[in-house]
């Protein structure tokens, strides 16, 4: 097999996983009764490029203290994580049932003490990313070369740590630092304009970013092959931290939930489900 066919299998199974674990969200969602619905699908692209192309991990080995690492700070998608980890092998599916209930592994918000394949707890926005940084500057320190990866939302840079996070990954140039801002221009909550529509959280992501000393992609967070070139570019980097502007669809990939705000915690009714499955599965 030539290099050229394993970059296509590579990008089948990135695609195929995304599509499995966009079905699993809803269904997950549904059966609970509870959980984040519209975040976690706007992501789920950007998670499946990572987990089944651009990391390097190992779920039989997953405190390989040698792996890349990957922090969740917009901690409340911690679903769509979940449900990629399933696929990836660091827990059985059939878990995926246990979501959100009591002495569960799998809580509404990650818990790295729980379960094996989550590098940090979070929930809390603006905090991930802290934490993000402490890891890259940490590798730093200790002359290890494995990359940090953190996935952001677009509201969550409204907290002023995010900011802070920012000058310090700058100052200490950590070039084995990746931000992914999962830019799906939709919060749960937020201002509106003069016609009554919601404010995008953040504008002008890519001066904003540039501004702190970051090397910034703009790039299309559902187009795969895009994630996966830009992914590469940016473990490339040899001279600064990386962000990653990922335009998403809050909801993608189901029309009566793309770009509703609502659906940023709606759970599912059972004919809904159905009539998500169906898009799903014929997309």
């Amino acid at each position: 097999m030539n290099n050229i066919d394993l970059e296509l299998d590579k990008l089948t199974l990135v695609k195929e996983n995304a599509k499995k674990a966009r079905r699993l969200l809803v269904e997950t969602v549904n059966y609970a009764g509870a959980g984040h619905i519209g975040g976690p699908l706007s992501a789920i692209d950007i998670l499946s490029s990572l987990y089944f192309s651009e990391m390097d991990i190992d779920p039989t080995n997953p405190l390989n203290k040698y792996r890349d690492r990957f922090v969740i700070s917009k901690g409340h998608s911690a679903i769509g994580l979940y449900c990629i980890l399933a696929l990836r092998g660091y827990l059985p599916v059939e878990e995926l049932k246990t979501f959100d209930q009591l002495d569960s592994r799998l809580q509404a918000h990650p818990d790295m003490n729980l379960l094996p394949g989550l590098d940090m707890s979070t929930g809390s926005l603006g905090q991930g990313i802290s934490s993000a940084v402490g890891m890259a500057l940490g590798a730093k320190l200790q002359n290890d070369d494995y990359k940090v990866f953190c996935m952001i939302g677009d509201g969550e840079t409204q907290e002023g740590q995010v900011w802070e996070a920012a000058d310090i990954a700058s100052k200490y140039k950590l070039n084995n630092l990746v931000i992914i801002m999962d830019y799906n221009k939709l919060q749960q909550f937020g201002w509106v304009d003069g016609e009554g529509l919601r404010i995008t959280p953040i504008s002008n992501p890519i001066e904003r970013w540039s501004s702190f000393g970051f090397v910034t992609y703009d790039i299309d967070g559902h187009n795969h092959e895009e994630l996966i070139k830009t992914l590469r570019a940016a473990k490339a980097e040899k001279e600064k931290p990386t962000i990653i502007i990922a335009n998403t669809i809050k909801g993608k990939g189901i029309d009566f939930m793309e770009n509703k705000y609502e659906w940023h915690s709606k759970v599912p009714t059972d004919e809904e489900l159905f009539e998500a499955i169906k898009q799903i599965e014929n997309n």
